[in-house]
């Protein structure tokens, strides 16, 4: 094999596989916002998190609500964050060359559960969204720790 190929496909295999860290909320925040309480006074909960998967665990990736900075995100970490019952929102977070939108129509008193993943990009990994339904939200959740918010690298 050509040494050069094996050297890149060792740096990316390091960057794929390495270990990124945030800045972490106190484990009282954690729990309390494992307690999904539906949100009072026209306002809907929004619990953004990326699993504890070692695929692109060097990566960081900012995440955005209505172009305010959230966090930025590692493996294992959620977000919460309340916004206005009955309106959209864009939620995006931080790819390979520019971010990726989705739209969220949030109803007032309700939970809604966005993964972020990280997936292969040209030169470096990507990040993308889905949205999962509240119990298998829940659950991922469950698994993770409440990263602080508010340390985007960018601005959208």
């Amino acid at each position: 094999m050509n040494p050069l190929k094996t050297i890149v496909a060792l740096a990316l295999l390091v960057v794929m596989t390495g270990c990124a860290s945030v800045n972490m909320a106190p484990n009282q925040e954690s729990t309390q916002a494992k307690e999904f309480v539906y949100p009072e006074g026209g306002k809907a909960g929004v619990y953004v998190f990326r699993k504890d998967s070692p695929f692109g665990a060097a990566l960081k990736k900012d995440i955005w609500i209505n172009g305010e900075c959230i966090g930025e995100s590692a493996r294992g970490v959620f977000f919460y964050h309340q916004v206005e019952g009955g309106q959209e929102h864009e939620v995006a977070t931080e790819s390979e060359f520019s971010p990726n939108t989705m739209t969220l129509f949030a109803e007032a008193g309700n939970n809604y559960f966005i993964e972020q993943y990280i997936r292969m990009g040209a030169f470096v990994g990507g990040a993308n969204m889905r949205q999962h339904e509240e119990e298998s939200g829940m659950r991922e959740v469950n698994k993770l720790d409440l990263a602080a918010g508010g340390n985007c690298s960018r601005e959208l």
